[in-house]
């Protein structure tokens, strides 16, 4: 019955978010998929509670490369990349930034995380122009199977399989399967299997 009552929902979310998934779909044809999606979904990032949470699940089922109907992302996220995905189950706080990420089945992401599409989205070589004017290179940023990412975390590197990124914390080198990494930059303090 719950299940039956939660896809009769997401239909309605569907037909609720048309207008917007119609914007979208004219916006990409001028501004290209990533400003579109970035636009699109700073106005549903606005939809409060659970309503808010389905047409926003709604809406990035049909514009990103995949979402879950199982995934949750909440009040005041911003999504600016197409290519992202997002699997099963998965959730995602408050008010977080994410960039081209591959957020694997069953992964947390607290309030306020940061996972732009890697660490060079700006290119910086060049001293005689502005930054603004060097093109970047974006990557895929891949968060593992059963990860949690803390609250106000910055994430610009992948992390492994059932880890934890302590809140705060700045990833600049990739986390191992099981770890528990925490800092600025992070490090590893210990392994979740240690027992310690």
């Amino acid at each position: 019955m719950r299940d039956a009552l939660k896809a009769v929902v997401r239909a309605m979310a569907t037909i609720v978010v048309a207008p917007a998934l119609l914007s979208y779909c004219v916006k990409r044809l001028a501004i290209g998929p990533d400003r579109a999606l970035e636009g699109s979904t700073q106005a549903l990032a606005w939809l409060p509670g659970v309503p808010g949470t389905y047409l926003r699940g709604a809406f990035l089922a049909r514009v990103l490369a995949s979402f879950d109907r199982t995934a949750s992302v909440h009040y005041g996220t911003i999504l600016s990349q197409a290519g992202a995905r997002i699997d099963a189950n998965v959730y995602v706080g408050p008010d977080c930034h994410l960039g081209l990420v591959h957020l694997q089945r069953d992964v947390l992401i607290a309030s306020g995380v940061q996972i732009p599409s890697g660490p060079d989205t700006h290119g910086t070589e060049r001293v005689d122009i502005p930054i603004r004017e060097q093109p970047g290179r974006l990557r895929m940023v891949t968060i593992g199977e059963g990860s949690w990412v803390g609250s106000g975390a910055i994430v610009l590197a992948d992390v492994g399989r059932h880890a934890v990124v302590a809140a705060g914390s700045v990833v600049t080198k990739p986390v191992p399967d099981y770890a528990i990494a925490a800092g600025v930059p992070a490090r590893v303090i210990r392994d979740r299997r240690s027992g310690d």
